[in-house]
């Protein structure tokens, strides 16, 4: 199976899980250790979205214009010494964990004279190997980051623990989905609950079940990674 042919059948299993769902729902292809030429590719399968968890590769696919025509999303850890690599590069930093982050990101939007959209972090199996903020703190982050009007929240992400078996997966969407319409009470000016980004090539159907309208496919598109190249 090509890229092109693994790209057009996860977006026909979203399609027909969105349709379960009763929502639309967005594929974003993680395109981490992946070439431009592969981008372009699942860019012609269908493809309207990436996501780059590390800002070097990030820089030399825009530098080769592997985007042109799709959003991009930063997914990974973003280190405050390279929000000014990304802030404005981006159409969504799907990462932000922190106050000091939102504050960080907010100055380098500002001096642009950009509003940067960011979804909010939620580390939702309270894994200490993993980056992102206590479910209990993001209320208070989302009253910060309505004091930054140069930052604009479109919602949550979260990657639940990975076990394996998709039912105890959904546990976590579950809670996810809660705080999501919880969170989508808070009436600012700047925040607008309109994603939840959880699901990865293992679990996007079940995360779309579970009210996902964005999904991070990664293998399932390019194939497994091959770490030992890097």
């Amino acid at each position: 199976m090509t890229i092109y042919d693994n790209a057009r059948a996860v977006l026909e299993r979203a399609k027909l899980a969105s349709e379960r769902a009763g929502h639309a729902v967005t594929v974003v292809a993680a395109s981490k250790m992946n070439s431009a030429g592969h981008v372009r590719e699942a860019f012609e399968a269908g493809i309207r979205a990436f996501g780059e968890n590390r800002v070097q590769e990030l820089e030399e696919k825009l530098a080769q214009n592997a985007y042109e025509g799709a959003a991009v999303h930063f997914i990974g850890h973003l280190q405050k010494n390279k929000v000014k690599n990304v802030v404005g590069r981006v159409d969504l930093i799907e990462s932000v964990d922190s106050p000091e982050l939102l504050r960080l990101i907010g100055r380098r939007a500002e001096a642009l004279g950009i509003v940067q959209d960011v979804l909010l972090e939620v580390n939702i199996g309270r894994e200490t190997t993993k980056s992102g903020a206590d479910a209990g703190d993001i209320p208070a982050l989302i009253d910060e980051a309505a004091k930054i009007p140069s930052v604009r929240v479109l919602g949550l992400m979260a990657i639940p623990p990975n076990s394996g078996d998709n039912e105890k997966t959904a546990v976590f969407f579950e809670e996810m989905r809660k705080l999501f319409v919880d969170m989508g009470a808070k009436k600012y000016d700047n925040i607008s609950m309109c994603i939840l980004s959880m699901g990865m090539s293992a679990d996007f159907e079940t995360a779309i079940a579970h009210g996902a309208n964005l999904v991070r496919v990664g293998s399932a598109i390019f194939g497994q990674r091959d770490y030992s190249k890097k």
